[in-house]
């Protein structure tokens, strides 16, 4: 009899377990979508940084120019960090995964910081890119111990116009339950030498879910900037889609950009689109030594696909320097998988060239890029 009456008591532990768990999750789902939001198309961004009396007020078809684009990796990226989203397959099949979703701690964020800073400022000829396009840049995030990198780059550059388009924006993210993620205020960075307006484009993103809860609101900046004549150079702060399987979303997303390329292009304009395009450029998918395969996540940009009057520049040093590298394993030279994903597309009233800088993924999992052009009169 005791046995009997112990039974329905068992019963009512799991079930009352069982319940607190469903009103847990159930909770914890209505906490994101209570912080879960998308920003609207075609605002406006608000210069923070120089006054425009302290910039080119137009750009001289004569004169040559710079453009630097620069993944950050939020501060997290020294050689040794490895990214719990990122998977491996060696080419002896050994699976492998990264660890972490946080940086290991907040002196490394300003290390990696302060590494990229220094980088960016002298990166044309010792001197920094008349224009600068950041990615994954951390305003106030777990991930990065709440370290600001928005300012500390806006800082370090106090005579330029500073752009700053948020693309992640999240609840604390309570995944992977090692590392959490936590909340993340993260964005794109643009610097401009010259006086300028910026509009923040929304791509389209996987609205499943719960995919968008944990995934960026993925945008690129649209910076205008006056040339002597009349015309304008449209400069393009890009970061596309990564871990879209299928490639969907990608696929809505270069459409958009395309159509943006070819309606300021035939407005008689010069356009520059940079960044972060999370495909591999110019067949760099293998062509750098490495012990690995090609992840799964990396999609191969096709060239075909750009509108008329477009290409991407293949940089002088492609060969010897990539620009992206892979976070299922610390990073080692010649056994560590590398692509280029980093880079510029341009119009073809722009004469340009372009160079990938060699960091040895010191301070981001990414190298940044530096395009020297000259607009055609």
């Amino acid at each position: 009899m005791a046995a009997k009456r112990r039974l329905p008591i068992v019963l009512k532990v799991l079930l009352a377990v069982l319940l607190v768990g469903i009103v847990t999750v159930g909770s914890y789902v209505a906490y994101l979508q209570v912080n879960y939001t998308r920003i609207s198309d075609g605002i406006a961004i608000e210069n923070t940084g120089a006054a425009n009396s302290e910039v080119a007020a137009s750009l001289k078809p004569a004169n040559t120019y710079t453009v630097m684009t620069y993944n950050i990796g939020f501060g997290a990226y020294t050689p040794d960090f490895t990214f719990f989203m990122d998977h491996g397959t060696g080419k002896d099949g050994t699976q492998t995964q990264g660890e972490h979703a946080k940086a290991t701690s907040k002196e490394s964020v300003l290390a990696t910081t302060k590494g990229a800073t220094e980088v960016a400022a002298a990166v044309a000829d010792g001197s920094p890119a008349d224009f600068m396009f950041f990615q994954e840049v951390d305003e106030d995030s777990t991930r990065s111990y709440h370290v600001n990198q928005r300012s500390l780059l806006t800082d370090a550059f106090p005579t330029m116009e500073s752009f700053y388009a948020e693309n992640f924006h999240s609840g604390f993210l309570a995944y992977p339950f090692h590392d959490m993620f936590g909340r993340v205020r993260a964005g794109m960075l643009t610097l401009s030498d010259a006086n300028a307006q910026a509009v923040r484009r929304s791509y389209p993103i996987d609205e499943a879910f719960p995919t968008r809860y944990t995934d960026l609101d993925r945008c690129f900046c649209v910076l205008r900037i006056p040339v002597e004549g009349g015309r304008e150079l449209v400069l393009i702060n890009n970061h596309m889609s990564a871990y879209d399987e299928g490639g969907v979303i990608r696929k809505q997303q270069f459409d958009l950009l395309c159509s943006v390329l070819a309606k300021e292009y035939a407005a008689g304009n010069y356009v520059i689109a940079g960044g972060d395009w999370n495909h591999a450029l110019c067949g760099s998918q293998d062509i750098y030594e490495t012990d690995e395969i090609t992840p799964d996540w990396l999609a191969i940009f096709d060239e075909n696909e750009l509108p008329d009057g477009f290409d991407v520049v293949r940089a002088q040093n492609l060969e010897d320097v990539a620009t992206c590298r892979g976070g299922s394993v610390p990073y080692e030279l010649g056994k560590s998988y590398r692509v280029t994903v980093d880079g510029f597309v341009v119009s073809d009233n722009v004469n340009a060239t372009a160079t990938n800088v060699d960091t040895g993924f010191a301070y981001s999992d990414h190298n940044p890029v530096l395009l020297s052009f000259k607009l055609e009169q």
